[in-house]
């Protein structure tokens, strides 16, 4: 996409969920952390989302201190609120209330020169799930071999 710097992905989320439905937002963050997520240090590997008092959260996202920051450092793994319009979080709130329902940072990512996370209302995956995922995807590996091969063939 234009004008778009992928910073962190989850990949494990894809993995461990079905991502039913994505939402693009915002996040609130102090001055050195934008400058810590400009030089690529994030990770959202263990992170999760949670709804508390009609506001979204992020716990868990890790955001290395600024090198050249100094009192103005923030604790990198600090719960950071998400910017969404209320209507979202309602929505997202009502699923969330069903059973088997997740909210999950699926990537953090440079838009124009916004930061913004996208988070997926996410179902766990069962271990066949996750196997019958990996079956398909050695499948298509194969085939993409094949094709390769016969390509060159010729």
């Amino acid at each position: 996409m234009e004008g778009i710097k992928l910073i962190a992905g989850n990949k494990k989320a894809y993995h461990d969920y079905f991502v039913d439905q994505v939402y693009e937002c915002g996040i609130s963050l102090a001055g050195t952390e934008v400058k810590s997520l400009r030089l690529g240090h994030c990770s959202i590997k263990e992170s999760y989302c949670h709804i508390r008092d009609g506001e979204a959260w992020i716990n868990g996202m890790h955001i290395n201190p600024y090198e050249k920051g100094n009192i103005f450092n923030k604790d990198a793994v600090r719960t950071r609120k998400l910017l969404l319009h209320k209507s979202e979080i309602n929505k997202i709130y009502g699923k969330l209330q069903e059973k088997g329902y997740a909210l999950i940072p699926l990537r953090v990512y440079l838009k124009k020169s916004l930061v913004k996370v996208e988070i997926g209302l996410c179902r766990g995956k069962k271990l066949y799930d996750k196997r019958e995922d990996m079956k398909k995807r050695s499948q298509r590996r194969e085939l993409e071999k094949e094709f390769k091969r016969s390509n060159i063939r010729v």
